[in-house]
């Protein structure tokens, strides 16, 4: 009888020592709270968990307990061997030095010059025993985690959990529950269904997170019965409805708020092809007192208020004879293909791309045309058949 992906995933979690949790680039608070809910849990059962992802975090998660063992890139985490075939001639002795930028290791042989034919040299295994991906329908969804590091994919079993209709099963077992809310439901049932006892109140805390994160606190039509009840539950396990609102959606400073509201005046609404865009000038800066650094945190806010829409931008005037156009799209594909197609940088999973013109207006209308030709069998599938 065959097991099901939940068991599957049990019967892996018995049989590992260290896990690596990834979760996508500029992840949202389901990424965050299912991958801090499964850290501490994994690290209450006695395994060693590290998380990695290649991008910032917002500080509307600061109220969560941060994990030790954070990455934003994988290094260090397999050795390189340097083997030698002793049965003709024994090392002596190994010493090592750097000097003019080199590293250098020095090997003494028991008779005679070594003969190079003898040394050999060798990828040791990953040190992961199980690669864990959180909220993301692709690998390349978890941008240079996953360009930098591709054998690791290869090379150590995966574990995909994820609640989206196209995720592409990428993994050796794939927890891809197309009825739930959120990942951070899929791990929850999975903990109430083996680990109850497990559920304290900080892992509780971390999955109420990524559930209210993902329901907009159980306003969408994502909320499942089921996500409620799990609600319930966990509140009964300690986590703290309230605090967790309060800090996703109330704990904005003075000028993010008063930024957010200039470029909403402003905001353009492409329905069609589910592009939101606005201008910010060099006016509405100065009034808000804000700078162009907090222009991701509007990206991110206008995301979370426009749930129909797929691609985010802002322009504004970097120089008084240059423009920039800031994108963030609900779907890191899309990102990718538009700076393919257009000179530009990507910049925490957004994308920043700088044009010779000081009229914002002309320059948003400009990139949304742009936009949609190049995304046309995304925004427009019917147009492609």
């Amino acid at each position: 009888m065959s097991l099901t992906p939940q068991e599957q995933l049990k019967k892996f979690l018995e049989t590992s020592k260290d896990i690596l949790i990834l979760i996508p680039e500029n992840p949202s608070a389901d990424a965050v709270g299912s991958a801090w809910a499964l850290y501490y849990f994994l690290e209450k059962n006695n395994i060693n968990p590290t998380i990695a992802f290649s991008n910032h975090l917002s500080v509307k998660f600061d109220f969560l307990p941060r994990p030790t063992r954070m990455l934003t890139e994988i290094s260090g985490a397999r050795d390189f061997v340097l083997s030698f075939n002793t049965t003709r001639n024994k090392i002596m002795q190994i010493r090592q030095e750097e000097k003019e930028g080199r590293f250098n290791i020095l090997v003494t042989p028991e008779k005679g010059a070594i003969d190079p034919r003898d040394f050999s040299f060798i990828l040791a295994k990953f040190k992961y025993d199980l690669v864990v991906v959180l909220d993301s329908p692709d690998l390349e969804n978890l941008g240079k985690i996953y360009l930098n590091n591709t054998d690791l994919f290869f090379e150590v079993p995966i574990v995909n959990i994820d609640h989206r209709s196209g995720n592409d099963n990428f993994g050796q077992i794939n927890l891809v529950d197309i009825t739930a809310s959120s990942v951070s439901e899929i791990l929850a049932n999975f903990f109430e269904t083996f680990y109850a006892a497990s559920l304290n109140e900080n892992i509780a805390t971390c999955l109420m997170t990524g559930l209210i994160g993902a329901t907009e606190s159980f306003q969408k039509k994502n909320t499942t019965p089921k996500a409620l009840s799990l609600a319930a539950t966990l509140m009964n396990r300690g986590a703290d409805q309230q605090t967790i609102i309060r800090w996703l959606y109330k704990t904005q400073s003075l000028s993010i708020l008063k930024l957010w509201g200039r470029a909403m005046a402003k905001i353009n609404l492409e329905k069609e092809a589910h592009i939101a865009w606005a201008e910010i000038s060099v006016e509405d800066f100065v009034q808000s007192r804000a700078t162009p650094a907090d222009l991701p945190l509007i990206l991110d806010k206008l995301e979370e208020n426009y749930g129909e829409g797929r691609l985010f931008m802002l322009v504004y005037n970097d120089t008084p004879q240059t423009s920039i156009a800031l994108l963030k799209a609900s779907d890191n594909k899309h990102i990718q293909k538009i700076y393919l197609q257009i000179d530009g940088d990507i910049i925490h999973g957004f994308l920043r791309i700088k044009i010779d013109s000081s009229d914002t207006a002309a320059v948003g209308r400009k990139m949304t045309e742009e936009i949609k030709k190049i995304l046309t069998a995304d925004l427009f599938p019917e147009q492609e058949k």
